[in-house]
């Protein structure tokens, strides 16, 4: 049986995006809830402003905790050796019902974007046509990225379309670049901002600057997506774009993080705390575990959690950040080296192992779970710098690619709050083993992605497993091992939902016999 999370638990019914989904409904109360009774506001009387708070905190709730199943599959996490497996998952199988949260929530939140975008537009309100733009491009890159075609210009025609044919996903990328660039030039146009509008904007605080920051990391990072595949041309343009728009990407210190004010109170604190660490109720996660393949990454060739008997020799001490140690010590492995256990993907621990549940390291580290009242990331500075590193590499940007990679290292430390920062970090790229070698590397754009790879962890869960799909990086990934994955390999693609085969079978069936196995997205190649 598949485990949920307690958001996939959260049943949204959207049978071909339905009108009731406008605005959102969901059965369980969160932040915003604005359909909750017949008091709500009505797409007729709903504005902007109050659209944006809501679509910020929904969007950094599926980034931050919506990508188990990526976490698993790329060597992040596993499955606690306390519970049954996951069949599905574990073995690759994936269904029409496998997953299909990741269809109908990001759908519902393109809802309303799309409906904040027509009253900003009506009501000639350009800062919040610009964020529904960023945003549009945001859900539907993490739509595309899952599914490859998916519905994109009929996709809210409710009234003339209501079975809307599906986009190739390589033409819903191009006008993603194409609303990105209006977005841009949207937040160019802002002159003044008033104090109900900066409110409302739990990202960035109508800092236009950052917007546009954001909207140029946003575009770089579509253009890595698609690296395999993009054309010179493609990569000329949107580079020339970023570069007439002048503000940059995202750096050191300025991170998509939204807060919407979360408290400890059950159902409103920051997303990735409550789900993985502790909610409100005090009901801790005992299901995902520290994976053993990136715990021995971290470790180093010694293979051993830094401690008395190897203290520091060739560690990477962000395991100290990402993961927590066991809660239970158990008496018979008293060493320090015991502080962190993991388990494998897929593997049915017997009854007899000493070292389940409790005696397995849990996935929210002190670097990742700060406090219930945190930010929750929706794109960090250190995904921004390691993105400007592998472009500088590919020779798109000016910059210099090992220096953007340090950059990005040393913020990753720095973000995670390792002991010594940025020190620690150089001390880490000073070790000389081949992890860490950028001048030995063979291929240098798969040294930094492999790096990258080290510092997303629990804050990009969802581009690890892009990236393994679009170069094979980290190139020693194990798969499952469980007995049912036969000759099953890490998917490539989600199956589409049972609910467009029952109600949108002409367009699902155009799109060919998909085979999450064999079918690829566009830019895997």
């Amino acid at each position: 049986m598949i485990k949920l999370n307690r958001k996939e638990m959260k049943k949204i019914i959207i049978p071909i995006f339905a009108a009731a989904v406008l605005l959102g409904a969901g059965c369980k109360k969160e932040f915003f809830d604005i359909n909750t009774s017949p008091n709500s506001p009505t797409e007729a009387s709903v504005t902007p402003q109050v659209l944006l708070p809501r679509t910020l905190h929904n969007v950094g709730l599926r980034v931050g905790t919506g990508f188990d199943y990526a976490a698993d599959w790329t060597g992040y996490w596993s499955r606690s050796g306390s519970y049954g497996q996951s069949i599905e998952l574990e073995s690759y199988n994936i269904t029409s019902t496998t997953l299909t949260a990741q269809w109908t929530n990001w759908y519902d939140i393109l809802t309303d974007v799309n409906l904040m975008e027509k009253k900003a537009q009506a009501s000639g309100l350009p800062f919040y046509q610009g964020v529904a733009k960023t945003m549009k491009a945001v859900g539907f890159m993490y739509l595309v990225d899952q599914y490859n075609n998916v519905p994109y210009s009929k996709a809210f025609d409710f009234v003339g379309n209501i079975t809307p044919g599906y986009d190739k996903g390589e033409d819903i990328y191009a006008d993603l670049f194409v609303q990105l660039d209006a977005a841009g030039k949207l937040f160019a146009s802002v002159t003044t901002m008033d104090a109900a509008t900066q409110a409302s904007d739990v990202m960035f605080k109508g800092n236009l600057t950052l917007w546009r920051k954001f909207v140029n990391t946003m575009r770089l990072k579509l253009l890595i997506h698609e690296s395999q595949v993009v054309s010179s041309a493609t990569v000329t343009a949107v580079v020339a774009q970023i570069t007439a728009d002048g503000s940059g990407y995202l750096g050191a210190g300025q991170s998509a993080l939204v807060n919407p004010g979360y408290v400890q109170v059950d159902t409103k604190q920051n997303p990735f705390y409550n789900t993985y660490k502790l909610s409100a109720l005090g009901v801790k996660d005992t299901y995902n575990r520290a994976n053993n393949y990136i715990l021995k990454k971290y470790f180093g060739p010694d293979g051993h959690a830094d401690n008395a008997v190897t203290p520091g020799t060739d560690d990477d001490l962000r395991y100290k950040a990402v993961f927590s140690v066991v809660d239970t010590k158990l008496a018979a492995f008293p060493s320090a080296t015991y502080d962190y256990v993991g388990t494998n993907f897929g593997e049915v621990v017997p009854n007899s192992d000493p070292f389940r549940a409790v005696n397995q390291s849990d996935v929210a580290g002190p670097g990742l779970a700060k406090s219930p009242t945190q930010s929750q990331p929706v794109l960090t500075s250190v995904e921004s710098l390691f993105l400007q590193a592998e472009a500088a590499q590919r020779g798109w940007i000016t910059g210099t690619p090992q220096t953007l990679l340090t950059s990005a290292v040393r913020e990753s430390f720095t973000y995670l709050g390792v002991s010594g920062g940025a020190g620690a970090a150089d001390a880490y790229l000073a070790l000389g083993i081949p992890i860490v070698d950028y001048t030995g590397a063979a291929n240098k754009v798969n040294f930094i992605v492999m790096q990258k790879y080290l510092a997303l962890i629990g804050l990009a869960n969802f581009e690890a497993y892009v990236d393994y799909r679009r170069l094979g990086v980290p190139t020693d990934l194990p798969l499952s091992l469980n007995a049912n994955r036969i000759n099953n390999v890490i998917p490539l693609r989600l199956q589409y939902p049972q609910s467009e085969f029952n109600f949108n079978a002409a367009n699902v069936a155009a799109q060919g016999t998909i085979n999450p196995q064999t079918s690829a997205i566009f830019w895997d190649k």
